[in-house]
This record gives structure tokens, sequence and C-alpha cells, in this order.
């Protein structure tokens, strides 16, 4: 008798290869972001899609705080086209990252959702940073760069 989880047989390897294989191209973790910030090897913006309330009570290093709701092209204009953008929000629990990709996608830029979120990001054990948020949601005067 075959168990729940042999009942419907896995994919063909090629088929399996290539459907985790393109999460990839619309996905990235903590421990990768992690690693980029904290060796100055980010070659892409990191934005925090929770509100700046939030924000300013814990974020990852380098994230700018953009709300889903505020991602437009005119708090775009700062950044060249071609920019990546690496969203997150409070976790698996939560939608707002995916809201950010899917507005940041249809605006035609390239970006990727950081899975876990900062239920991830603390679980791998690391810290959160503090400070303030400016009004109108975006993290201080001008876009860091990449």
């Amino acid at each position: 008798m075959a168990s729940p989880v042999s009942e419907t047989p896995a994919a063909p390897s090629a088929d399996a290869a290539a459907r985790f294989g393109s999460a990839f191209a619309y996905e990235t973790d903590c421990w990768d972001v992690h690693d980029a910030v904290s060796t100055g090897r980010r070659d892409f913006v990191l934005f925090d899609a929770r509100s700046p309330a939030l924000y300013a009570q814990g974020h990852l290093p380098e994230a700018v705080c953009m709300p889903h709701a505020k991602i437009v092209a005119a708090t775009l204009r700062d950044y060249p086209m071609d920019t990546l953008f690496v969203v997150y929000c409070a976790g698996p629990h939560c939608n707002g990252a995916h809201r950010a990709a899917l507005r940041l996608a249809r605006l035609g830029r390239p970006v990727k959702l950081m899975v876990g979120g900062v239920t991830g990001w603390r679980d791998e054990g690391f810290d959160l940073v503090t400070d303030d948020a400016a009004p109108g949601g975006i993290s201080g005067n001008r876009p860091p760069s990449p």
C-alpha cells in the first residue's frame, strides 16, 4: 500500500530539475542576502515591503523601507532600470513581498523575493538593525547604490 507521499509518482528528474532550477530566477534566501551584505558584495537594492512602523522596530541591514503600495514609477525614478531589487516582508505568513515583487515586475524591474522574510532572517541567527524611517516610507534621502 502506497503512502500519501508516493501515491502520486514523482515527476521525471528532468522536469523536477527544470521546475526547481527555475525557482532561483525568482527567489533568493536569507543566507545569500546576509552573505552579500556582510561581505560588501551587495549588487542589489533590498526593499523592506512592510510598514514604516515595523521597519523602525527592526529591519535587515542596508534595507530601504518601501511598503509595497509605495512601489510606483515615481519612487523608483532614481534607480537605473537594470537595478536588481530583492524584496522581503515579515515572513511566510505575509504576502507583502509578493505584492512588492509583482509591482516591480509590472514596472519592468528585475526582482527576486527573499524567502522567509524577517522570520527566516532571525531563524538563521542574523540580527535586525534599527534606524529612522523617513516619512512616506522611504528610508534615507536617496537610494543606496547597489
